[in-house]
């Protein structure tokens, strides 16, 4: 049977604020990025987090995004690119030890926002990334955008990377995210997404807004967490897929 990765980004709340339904996301998901202090979380948001994930065996990774909690990690922020490697790692490291109390393993990390964006296409920001990641444990995996400059810096170093696509977002000709500021970034409707995933996974070509197509691999689909229609996104995917014969399955093997 084939089997494919359902992740969601998740405990991006901070104190008594929270973001999105983690609790519901994670009786769906497969493999939860977990934020980690750059634009939102907290120790405490960061253990809630890690304790459901492990009570759920869902495997977790490191969100670690630009260190800018105001923009929720979505405007670049101009770093060298070995302060992108220090940030990164003050991140990881964070969610790591908190995964060591939590009792539950820190698996891989997949950037966030701005920070995947830049590294999609930049090769010196996804060189800081994997090279971050390499010290910290060149065990861990990096979840990449499909197709990037992070997938193969990741690759050269000869660490682990996952392919992911994203079933809430448009994609552009040249397979990257359509900006958040532009027409079709964001897909709302969950029949949508999910039709648009079969016939994704059925052909290996993504649908682009310009009415297009562009080829792709992956090895897991995102949904945002805090999309308002996340939850039921979530379902219809894994409900949809099991009728097409496809598992809903970690990337990790020995999950």
């Amino acid at each position: 049977m084939r089997t494919i990765d359902l992740n969601a980004d998740l405990g991006e709340g901070f104190g008594p604020w929270t973001m999105g339904d983690d609790a519901a996301m994670l009786s769906l998901v497969t493999s939860a990025n977990v934020a980690c202090g750059g634009h939102a979380s907290d120790p405490e948001t960061m253990f809630r987090t890690l304790e459901m994930a492990r009570d759920r065996r869902v495997v977790v990774g490191a969100h670690p995004s630009y260190p800018d909690m105001a923009g929720f990690g979505r405007r670049r922020l101009i770093a060298p690119p070995e302060e992108i490697t220090r940030f990164v790692a003050a991140q990881v490291g964070s969610l790591v030890a908190i995964g060591a109390l939590a009792g539950h393993r820190v698996r891989y990390v997949k950037p966030h926002g701005a920070l995947a964006n830049v590294a999609a296409v930049e090769r010196d920001v996804a060189d800081a990334i994997a090279r971050s990641v390499q010290a910290i444990d060149p065990q861990l995996g990096i979840l990449a955008i499909a197709g990037t400059q992070l997938e193969l810096a990741t690759r050269a170093l000869g660490m682990t990377v996952y392919r992911e696509i994203y079933a809430d977002r448009g994609y552009t000709a040249a397979g990257l995210l359509v900006p958040r500021d532009q027409p079709g970034a964001i897909i709302h409707d969950p029949a949508e997404a999910t039709d648009r995933l079969l016939r994704f996974l059925e052909t290996g070509a993504m649908l682009t807004v310009d009415g297009g197509q562009v080829p792709l691999q992956a090895d897991s689909i995102c949904v945002h967490g805090d999309n308002p229609s996340a939850v039921d996104m979530a379902r219809s995917i894994r409900t949809a897929l099991s009728e097409h014969g496809i598992a809903i399955t970690s990337f990790v093997q020995d999950a």
